[in-house]
């Protein structure tokens, strides 16, 4: 089983980006739930919701305390929340910024992953230049697909298109492949190797 725990605030999307990833991986033919966690989800509050993906059926209902995949949609929440509570030692990390992890004050944390397993991806900027506001939601699920390469691009962009039909779903898929296409990149100048999760 793999477990993503999202961290933004409300009105960034945070539930539509776990649901959009639990749709991705049942396209393919998996098992999978999202939640949100409960408590206010007025906009600009902290808000956290969970993703499982498994081969198998999953029993579990509780929030996910030790993800094996953290995306923050918010880098403010790093003082006002335990972001990082549970991270696996092997888990992947995918944050919402333009700036590098030691601007952000993080770059200890993003050391003990693994090469490869760590990245800042700027996607309220890329939402903002195709959707045309800063809705990081779908450009991060577009980075997942490329750091952890759980999913395929192709389930990503039709759980996009499920979640908004129309010119929104197309404005959408165009900031996530954006974010695809930026995580692949940075990895190829990193020199980075086969990293792929594994349920």
């Amino acid at each position: 089983m793999f477990e993503i725990r999202v961290h933004g605030r409300g009105g960034q999307g945070v539930v539509t980006a776990a649901e959009m990833l639990s749709v991705a991986a049942f396209r393919e033919g998996r098992h999978a739930q999202a939640f949100p966690s409960f408590g206010s989800e007025r906009t600009g509050a902290p808000v956290v919701a969970f993703c499982r993906i498994a081969d198998r059926e999953i029993r579990l209902r509780e929030p996910v305390t030790e993800p094996d995949c953290l995306i923050v949609q918010d880098p403010t929440l790093f003082k006002v929340v335990d972001v990082f509570a549970g991270l696996k030692p092997t888990g992947f990390l995918i944050v919402n910024s333009h700036k590098d992890f030691a601007e952000l004050g993080i770059a200890d944390v993003a050391r003990r992953l693994p090469p490869g397993h760590a990245m800042t991806v700027p996607a309220s900027d890329i939402a903002r230049r195709h959707v045309g506001r800063p809705l990081p939601n779908a450009a991060l699920i577009g980075a997942f697909a490329a750091l952890t390469e759980l999913v395929r691009f192709d389930s990503v962009r039709h759980a996009i298109e499920e979640a908004f039909p129309g010119r929104i779903g197309t404005v959408n898929i165009a900031a996530a492949e954006e974010a695809h296409v930026h995580v692949v990149a940075a990895e190829h100048a990193a020199g980075v190797g086969d990293h792929a999760a594994t349920l």
